[in-house]
C-alpha cells in the first residue's frame, strides 16, 4: 500500500458532489489518411499496452475506518478497460459548440472511488471528421506538471511508436480490498511519522514566516506585525458564489510565438501576458453585467513546488495571489501592474516555500474537512463572506512537439479543470505544438455564456498584441569612453567621464492608447446577474 500524502488526500476531502476535484483533457486529433479501423477498439488496445507505465492506471484507494485518516492507494488486479475507456458519437452536425457542451456535461460527474481513479472518453462524429479524446483523472492522484509527465507516458511522438515492453506478470492476491485491522494499523503508523516530520519541520516553518510576518515598534513604542507586501483583499463579482455540479466548457487557441514576442518586446513574462489578456477579457465580460469593481480582480495562480526533474505523481503545488489591475484602462499599464504583482507574489512564495508541508498528520482530518466543506457549500456562505480571490488562472508548459495517440495525430490539446465554492471560474492555459490552448471550465449556473468570456480572451490577445508592435524600440546606448587620467592627478572637475545618449525605454508608452469601447454581446446579461448572485 501507498500513503496519500496530507496535500494528495485534502483533494479528495474538498470533495463534493457540487464540487467535483478532478482535472482532464480535451485532444482534437486527425486520424490517418485512409482510416478504416474501429478507433475505439484501437483506444483501449493502446491503453492496455502501455497503462502500467504510470502507475496511477491501476491503483484505487482503500478507505480507511470511520474516515479516521487519509486512504491509502491499493492495486487493482482487476482494471475493467470497457469501464474505463468509453465511446460517444455526437449527433449531428457534430460542431465544436457541441463538443464543449458535452466535455462539459461530462466534466460534471464524480469518479467511481471504488476503482482507479480515471475515465477515458472517444468521441466521433465531429463535421471535420476529426475524433475528440476527453479525459479526466482525479486531482488526489496528479497535478499539472505530474500530468504532464503521465500524457507522456501515454502519447507518442511518432504516429508507429517504438514498441513497449510488456509489464512482468504480478502475483495475484484476490483480495478486492484490505483488512479493517491491517487498514487501521497502516493509519497508525503512517500518523506517527507524519507527527515526526512535522516536529522535524516546525523550526525551517518558523524561519519561513519570520522572513515575512515580522514585529516592528510604533513612534509610540507599541510592537505590531507587519504582514507581507503584495496581499490584497479581492472584491466581490457574480463569479464569486456558490456553485452547482453543472458545468461550462470552451476552448480557444492562441498563436503562442505571438505570446513569446508580446514578453519579449514588452519585457515582461510570458505569464505575465496571459495574466494580462485575462484581465481584460474579464474587465469586459464583468461588464456586460454592469459589474465594474472599484478594486481590482485578484488571481489565484498555482505555484510548483517541485524540484527540477521532479515527476513523482502526486500534488507538489501551492498559490499565489496576483493583481490583475482591472481598474487601470491602458493594457499596457495594465501589463505593467501585473508583473509587478506576480513579481511581489514570487517573491513571498520563495520565501514561505519552507512554510509549506505537503505531508501532515491526518487522524480525524477526512470527516471533520468533508463536514466543513459540504456545510460551506450547501449553507452558500461563499454568496456572504468577502472573496479571497475572483478567478484561478493557470498556465502549465507542455510539448512543443506533435504527439500521437493510438495512431491518431493531436491537433490540439485543451485543459478543462476545476472551478469551486467562490471561485465559479477557472482558466486555464497549456503550451503545445507551437499554441496556447485555453480551456475554461466553469459553474454553468454563475456562466452559462463562458464561450462568449473565451471569445474576448482572442479579441484582448489581438489586441494587446497591436498594443506592444506599437511600442517605440530603445535603441542601444551610445558610451564614449573618457581618456584616462594621468597617475597619482585628479582629473579636472569638467573633464567628461562618459556620455550616454537618452533613448525612450522599451516599455515607455508614447501615447495613451484608450480602452475600445465594450459592447454587451447579450441584452439580458444585467437582469440575469442580479438573479444568479441572489
Amino acid at each position: 500500500m501507498n500513503h496519500l500524502s496530507g496535500m494528495d488526500a485534502s483533494f479528495l476531502h474538498l470533495e463534493t458532489p457540487e464540487m467535483p476535484m478532478h482535472v482532464g483533457s480535451l485532444q482534437i486529433a486527425d486520424l490517418p489518411e485512409g482510416y478504416a479501423r474501429d478507433y475505439y477498439e484501437d483506444v483501449k488496445r493502446w491503453m492496455a499496452s502501455r497503462m502500467h507505465l504510470a502507475s496511477v492506471f491501476q491503483r484505487k484507494l482503500a478507505l480507511m475506518p470511520f474516515d479516521l485518516a487519509n486512504p491509502v492507494w491499493v492495486d487493482d488486479e482487476d482494471v475493467d478497460l470497457d469501464y474505463h475507456v468509453r465511446h460517444v458519437i455526437l449527433p449531428r452536425p457534430g460542431t465544436m459548440e457541441q463538443l464543449e457542451k458535452y466535455v462539459a456535461r461530462l466534466h460534471s460527474s464524480l469518479l467511481d472511488r471504488s476503482r482507479p481513479l480515471w475515465e477515458i472518453y472517444v468521441i466521433e462524429g465531429l463535421n471535420t471528421g476529426q475524433v475528440a479524446i476527453y479525459n479526466k483523472m482525479h486531482h488526489a492522484a496528479i497535478d499539472g506538471q505530474a500530468g504532464v509527465a503521465i500524457t507522456k507516458a501515454l502519447l507518442s511522438g511518432t504516429a508507429v511508436p517504438a514498441p513497449i515492453k510488456p509489464p512482468r506478470p504480478r502475483q495475484r492476491t484476490n483480495q478486492y480490498q484490505l483488512g479493517v485491522a491491517e487498514l487501521a494499523g497502516a493509519a497508525l503508523s503512517n500518523a506517527v511519522t507524519q507527527y515526526i516530520k512535522l516536529f522535524k519541520s516546525l523550526p525551517a516553518v518558523g524561519r519561513a514566516l519570520r522572513s515575512v510576518v515580522y514585529p516592528v515598534s510604533d513612534v509610540d513604542g507599541k510592537r505590531r506585525l507587519v504582514m507581507p507586501a503584495g496581499l490584497q483583499r479581492a472584491p466581490r463579482t457574480p463569479l464569486n458564489v456558490a456553485i452547482t455540479n453543472q458545468r461550462a466548457f470552451a476552448a480557444r487557441s492562441l498563436p503562442l510565438a505571438e505570446v513569446k514576442a508580446m514578453a519579449r518586446r514588452s519585457g515582461a513574462s510570458l505569464n505575465d501576458v496571459v495574466m494580462a489578456t485575462c484581465a481584460g477579457a474579464l474587465k469586459r465580460y464583468l461588464a456586460d453585467y454592469e459589474c465594474v469593481p472599484d478594486k481590482p480582480l485578484v488571481a489565484g495562480v498555482p505555484v510548483s513546488l517541485r524540484e527540477a526533474g521532479n515527476t513523482d505523481p502526486n500534488n507538489q503545488v501551492s498559490m499565489m495571489m496576483v493583481s490583475l489591475a482591472t481598474t487601470t484602462e491602458d493594457p499596457i499599464e495594465r501589463l505593467k501592474a501585473i508583473s509587478a504583482s506576480a513579481n511581489v507574489g514570487k517573491k513571498l512564495q520563495g520565501s514561505l516555500k519552507g512554510a509549506m508541508p505537503s505531508d501532515f498528520p491526518s487522524l480525524g482530518v477526512p470527516w471533520l474537512m468533508t463536514g466543513l466543506v459540504s456545510l460551506y457549500g450547501r449553507s452558500r456562505l461563499a454568496n456572504r463572506l468577502p472573496p479571497v480571490v475572483n478567478v484561478a488562472i493557470s498556465n502549465v508548459p507542455g510539448p512543443q512537439f506533435p504527439l500521437y495517440f493510438a495512431g491518431a495525430k493531436l491537433a490540439s490539446f485543451f485543459p478543462v479543470s476545476i472551478p469551486g465554492h467562490g471561485i465559479a471560474l477557472n482558466m486555464t492555459v497549456q503550451s503545445y505544438n507551437g499554441s496556447l490552448e485555453v480551456g475554461l471550465t466553469a459553474c454553468r449556473r454563475a456562466m452559462p455564456d463562458v464561450a462568449d468570456l473565451a471569445d474576448y480572451v482572442v479579441e484582448e490577445h489581438n489586441k494587446l498584441r497591436d498594443l506592444i508592435a506599437a511600442l517605440p524600440v530603445a535603441e542601444p546606448a551610445a558610451v564614449v569612453a573618457a581618456p584616462e587620467p594621468a597617475a597619482k592627478k585628479r582629473a579636472p572637475a569638467k573633464t567628461v567621464i562618459a556620455t550616454v545618449k537618452k533613448t525612450p525605454s522599451r516599455r515607455r508608452v508614447a501615447t495613451k492608447v484608450a480602452a475600445a469601447p465594450i459592447a454587451s454581446k447579450r441584452s439580458r446579461k444585467s437582469a440575469t446577474a442580479a438573479a444568479r448572485t441572489a
